[in-house]
């Protein structure tokens, strides 16, 4: 097992019709001099996204058709686990995951298979307020009972994992709605792997639109305790992973 400083890490951005941010987020991230290598997985976009990943320095991989997030990581967690990448992180290609917080993320591997970088735990400014706020705290409680470990931010999809989360990701990542947040960890923690999370700033978005409102927020509630009853049905998975492997 390599150790926490010679890791090899890919940054995995998942981006659909992101042209406008996904360039400058990847100059973001190589410009720490770190060593990471970017993935950008372009879910099916219409616009120059893969053009401006491509032009700033990323690998590019093209899906035919968008398929959401959870498809475009599984993409990502397949090409990691092809190269032998110790680690990899999510990064949104929007540029609200600040790249210089992906270190303290990793940081956190040395103690669990799972590394989230959580808005709501002591540090940044980031706020939600509404049915959005009530799902997220729901959602953490439950999730940090079924942990063992106190989480605040389990919808944040800043996380890291090691070789032994991208194992369990490859054998389950759904790419339904929410699926890439509460189901993947319900069942990743279900099936043995360790979480924690590291406090993070966020970034406001670099560019676009948000996508949220008063009445998408209502339906984000409603969905969230639909996705968290779904996924402790779940069963846990089968595949072999690395005892200790962190």
């Amino acid at each position: 097992m390599p150790s926490p400083d010679t890791r090899r890490v890919l940054v995995i951005m998942p981006a659909w019709n992101e042209g406008e941010t996904v360039g400058s987020t990847v100059a973001d991230v190589l410009n720490l001099h770190e060593g990471y290598d970017v993935l950008v997985v372009d879910d099916g976009s219409t616009d120059d996204t893969a053009a401006a990943a491509d032009a700033a320095g990323a690998t590019v991989l093209r899906l035919p058709f968008n398929m959401g997030v959870g498809g475009a990581m599984r993409t990502g967690f397949k090409y990691a686990s092809r190269y032998d990448y110790d680690a990899v992180i999510q990064v949104d290609s929007d540029g609200q995951h600040d790249p210089r917080e992906i270190a303290a993320v990793i940081k956190g591997l040395d103690v669990a298979d799972i590394s989230i970088g959580a808005r709501f735990a002591a540090k940044g400014d980031y706020k939600v307020s509404g049915p959005r706020r009530w799902a997220m705290v729901f959602l953490a409680a439950v999730i940090s009972g079924l942990a063992h470990t106190r989480l605040t931010d389990v919808t944040s999809g800043f996380r890291a994992g090691n070789r032994r989360a991208i194992a369990q990701y490859l054998d389950h990542y759904p790419a339904e709605y929410l699926g890439d947040t509460i189901d993947s960890l319900v069942v990743a923690i279900k099936s043995g792997c360790r979480v924690t999370q590291i406090p993070v700033a966020m970034r406001p978005r670099q560019g676009g639109t948000p996508s949220h409102n008063p009445a998408k927020s209502a339906i984000y509630l409603l969905r969230s305790v639909f996705a968290l009853l779904f996924a402790v049905t779940r069963s846990r998975s089968k595949i072999a992973v690395q005892e200790g492997a962190v």
